[in-house]
């Protein structure tokens, strides 16, 4: 029923998702997926919410370095915190177009301090602080809480295949710990469906108490290559659909096929200026990947009637 998706126009991408949905759970046809294996994964930034001018977790660690290097006056001196302190959104914001251009120089930079920034915090405290961050916290350009810059047609996109069977999760670059204690509100996904990237973790205990603490040194950046990996590891199956809207996502939604069953591979594609924005940058492989393979290119602008929620 059209009224499935009521945020995505009639045809296009909505017509595939239907046409798909319907292949893969007609119990008497040749495509027919049992349930346990309707496996759906989800990139986060781009893909279920908003990363322009720069990603809610980015924001989120730039107020940390600042704080940091407001009471260290060395730190002002070194990245990132120099770009924190200085206010300079657009060193960050490049660095991760440089990562999915191929170069990782500043990526790394930025990276380590992001586990520098967060280490030896309790997970209770890290979650705490995010909670906090979600309840105060407003987009710098379109004037609304980060809370409500998740995008309405792909939380309808997840209700409408739980609906049918299948079982969302999401796969992102991001930082695990960070989307978990929201996505559940945001998105139906709960935290133990979230797949990320991590600091490593220590088990403390101090007599009184048992703690889980973050360790200064990235565990695992999942991103390109390293999302197959993590989805295997975590759920020991291939989905069968697969969202995401950059370059990193390729290898996750090329392995979403397999030549014995269905896959659907979607590829969100920024190009609404006027609701939220307009841009390819970081995409460039991807896209041609959309083309050459015949993945399904989801045009904000053509196939959502909206974009956000109230």
């Amino acid at each position: 029923m059209a009224g499935d998706l009521g945020t995505w126009s009639t045809d296009g991408a909505a017509a595939t998702v239907r046409e798909f949905v319907d292949r893969v759970t007609d119990s008497n046809g040749a495509d027919f997926v049992e349930p346990d294996s309707r496996i759906a994964v989800f990139d986060n930034d781009g893909t279920l919410w908003c990363e322009r001018p720069m990603q809610p977790q980015l924001d989120f660690t730039i107020r940390r370095l600042r704080e940091m290097a407001q009471a260290d006056r060395e730190l002002r001196s070194r990245q990132p915190w120099r770009a924190a302190f200085d206010g300079d959104t657009d060193w960050m914001t490049q660095a991760l177009i440089k990562h999915y251009r191929g170069d990782d120089t500043d990526m790394a930079v930025l990276m380590d301090g992001l586990s520098r920034a967060f280490g030896d915090l309790t997970v209770e405290e890290y979650q705490r602080r995010v909670h906090e961050f979600f309840s105060g916290t407003d987009h710098p350009s379109l004037g609304r809480p980060y809370r409500a810059c998740g995008y309405t047609p792909m939380v309808e996109l997840m209700t409408y295949l739980r609906r049918h069977g299948f079982t969302n999760y999401i796969a992102s670059g991001g930082d695990r710990d960070f989307m978990r204690p929201v996505a559940e509100a945001l998105y139906g996904v709960p935290p133990e469906r979230v797949i990320g990237s991590t600091l490593g973790l220590i088990y403390r205990d101090t007599g009184d108490r048992a703690e889980l603490l973050y360790e200064p040194v990235m565990d695992y950046f999942d991103d390109g290559p390293e999302k197959p990996v993590r989805i295997w590891s975590r759920i020991g199956r291939r989905p069968i659909l697969s969202v995401g809207n950059s370059n990193g996502d390729i290898p996750m939604l090329a392995f979403s096929e397999l030549d014995s069953r269905p896959a659907l591979r979607m590829l969100i594609l920024h190009d609404d200026l006027d609701r939220e924005f307009d841009y390819v940058t970081g995409a460039e492989d991807a896209l041609d990947h959309a083309g050459q393979e015949g993945w399904t290119i989801v045009s904000m602008r053509r196939d959502w009637q909206t974009i956000f929620g109230e």
